[in-house]
C-alpha cells in the first residue's frame, strides 16, 4: 500500500534526495507514521532511520536546506537532530540491540531495517514509510501493525517477556499508549508486564515520572492508572496510592474505597484543567487517609489530619521520585493540605469571614483549589450532588465579591510594620508582630475594611490598650 499523500511536506523529498546522494536507504518510522494512520495530529517531531549513518544523513539534509539549520550530533547514541520549520527531525542509523540484565541501555550494533523494526517497542511503532526512489511512500509493516491499529491493540513485535525485561520502561509506555489512544493491551503482553513488573526497579524516577505525566495528561487517566494497579507497577511506584484500596468494615460501618474515589476525582478534574500539577494534586489529595484512618463507636470511621499528613507525604514522594523540589512541589502540597477547606464551606452556611480566610490562605491558587474540590464531589446521591455544586457556586460568587471588596488574594497590610515602629518609636519587637497580626485578623474577620485609615485607627486603639504611646506624645 502506498502513502505518498502522507509525505507531502517538502522535507521528505529533501531527505529522499540526501539519501540518494549518499547512496543509503532511509525511512520515516514510529510516531509520525502511527499518528498519520490514526488521523491524529502528529507531535511536531519525525524519526528517520537510515541504513547507514544517521549523522551523515542529517548533515547532508542540512546542506540541501536553504537556511542550512544547525545539526545537533549525539555521537554516543549515533543520532543527530535538526529543526525544519518548527519540526524536530531525528536521524538514526538502523541498528540491532542487545541488553544486559542490570541496565536498560542497550549494546548497539549496525543493522538492517528489519533489525531496527525488531527492536521497536510495539508493532504500531514499528511501522515505516519508505523514502527511497524505487518504493517512495510504501508502508513497511512486518508485524501487522496496521491491523493492530485498526483493532486498537498494543502488542510487542517480539516475545513480550524479552521486550519488557530488556527495557522495563516499555511497560510504562505500553500503559501510556493504551491510555492516550484508548487501546487495549494484548492479553499476553499484559501478563508479561505482571511477570516483569519488578524489573521496573532499574528505571530512574525521572523516566517513570515522565511517563506518569503523560498518563495524567490524557483525557481519562484512570485507564492508565488501573492498568498500572492491576499489573503491580503502581505498588512499586506509588504505594501510598495503592494503600487507599483497602475498605474495612467494623460493626457494620464501612468507609468508601478511597483508591477508586481518587481515580474518579482525577478523571473529573481533566475537562477543567490541562495543568499536570493540578492533576497531580487530584491524584495525591487523599494519600494521608490510609495512615490516619481510625474507627470509634461514637464517630465511625475518621481520617483526622489527613490533609496535613498528606502534604508531608507529597514532599517525600517528590524526593523519592526525583520530581521538581520547587514551586511545583509547593503548589501540590498546598492543594493537598487545603483540599478539604472549600468542601467544609460548601456543607455549611458560607460566611464572608470564612471565604476571606480561604482566599487569604490559598492566595493566587484559590481558583485551582476550587477546581480540585469540585472534582472531589463523587457522591452518587443526586440530591447531595446538586446541593454541593450549588453551594460551590455560592462560594465562587462570594470569592469574587470578597476579593473585589477586600483584596485579600495577594494580601498586603494597609499599614506596614515600619510605619507602626515609627508611630510608637519601637524597634523590631513582639509588639509589632502583635499589632500586625491583629490588623490582619480584623480584616479577615470583617471587623474593618482593608483600607489605610481604618487600619490606622484600629492600630491606634489596639496600641492604647497595650499601653503603647505615640512617638510625638
Amino acid at each position: 500500500m502506498n502513502y505518498t499523500k502522507a509525505l507531502q511536506n517538502p522535507i521528505f523529498k529533501i531527505i529522499a534526495q540526501a539519501s540518494k546522494d549518499l547512496g543509503v536507504d532511509s525511512y520515516v518510522i514510529g510516531g509520525f507514521v502511527r499518528d498519520y494512520l490514526l488521523q491524529r495530529d502528529f507531535k511536531k517531531d519525525i524519526d528517520v532511520v537510515a541504513i547507514g549513518s544517521g549523522i551523515e544523513l542529517a548533515l547532508k539534509v542540512s546542506e540541501l536546506l536553504p537556511n542550512k539549520p544547525k545539526v545537533q550530533v549525539f555521537k554516543t547514541y549515533g543520532t543527530a537532530m535538526l529543526r525544519y520549520k518548527e519540526i524536530d527531525i531525528e536521524f538514526v542509523g538502523a541498528r540491532k540491540e542487545s541488553y544486559n540484565k542490570e541496565s536498560r541501555n542497550p549494546i548497539v550494533e549496525n543493522g538492517t531495517l528489519e533489525d531496527d523494526q525488531n527492536r521497536r517497542d510495539f508493532t504500531i511503532n514499528a511501522l515505516a514509510f519508505s523514502l527511497n526512489e524505487n518504493n517512495y511512500g510504501e508502508l513497511i509493516d512486518p508485524f501487522n501493525g496496521l491491523e493492530d491499529l485498526q483493532n486498537k491493540i498494543i502488542k510487542t513485535p517480539l516475545n513480550p517477556d524479552i521486550t519488557y525485561s530488556d527495557d522495563p520502561l516499555r511497560m510504562m509506555r505500553a500503559i501510556r499508549f493504551a491510555s492516550q489512544l484508548n487501546f487495549d493491551i494484548e492479553t499476553e503482553s499484559l501478563q508479561a508486564i505482571k511477570r516483569n513488573s519488578e524489573r521496573l526497579k532499574i528505571i530512574t524516577g525521572e523516566r517513570i515520572v515522565d511517563e506518569l505525566n503523560k498518563i495524567l495528561s490524557t483525557e481519562k487517566p484512570s485507564i492508565g492508572f488501573l492498568h498500572l494497579y492491576k499489573t503491580g507497577l503502581l505498588d512499586l511506584i506509588l504505594p501510598e496510592l495503592t494503600a487507599l484500596n483497602n475498605v474495612e468494615e467494623i460493626e457494620g460501618h464501612t468507609h468508601k474505597n478511597n483508591f477508586y474515589h481518587t481515580l474518579e476525582v482525577v478523571d473529573n478534574i481533566c475537562p477543567n484543567t490541562d495543568d499536570v500539577w493540578l492533576r497531580w494534586a487530584a491524584l495525591l489529595h487523599d494519600i494521608g487517609k490510609a495512615p490516619t484512618k481510625k474507627f470509634s463507636k461514637k464517630q465511625g470511621w475518621t481520617f483526622h489530619g489527613h490533609e496535613f499528613l498528606g502534604g508531608k507525604m507529597v514532599k517525600k514522594i517528590f524526593e523519592r521520585m526525583h520530581m521538581p523540589l520547587n514551586n511545583k512541589l509547593k503548589f501540590v502540597q498546598k492543594m493537598v493540605m487545603m483540599s478539604s477547606r472549600p468542601i467544609v464551606l460548601s456543607e455549611d452556611i458560607v460566611t464572608d469571614s470564612a471565604v476571606r480566610r480561604l482566599v487569604f490562605d490559598a492566595g493566587e491558587d484559590v481558583d485551582n483549589l476550587m477546581t480540585l474540590c469540585e472534582a472531589d464531589i463523587t457522591t452518587k446521591n443526586p440530591a447531595k450532588f446538586k446541593k454541593y455544586h450549588n453551594n460551590f457556586d455560592i462560594v465562587r460568587r462570594k470569592i469574587i465579591e470578597v476579593e473585589e471588596r477586600d483584596k485579600v488574594r495577594v494580601f498586603q497590610p494597609p499599614i506596614s510594620g515600619e510605619e507602626i515602629m515609627e508611630l510608637f518609636n519601637l524597634k523590631p519587637s513582639r509588639e509589632i508582630g502583635i499589632l500586625k497580626e491583629a490588623v490582619k485578623e480584623a480584616i479577615l474577620e470583617g471587623e474593618i475594611p482593608n483600607e489605610y485609615q481604618a487600619a490606622f485607627d484600629f492600630v491606634m486603639a489596639k496600641a492604647a490598650k497595650m499601653g503603647l504611646k505615640k512617638a510625638t506624645e
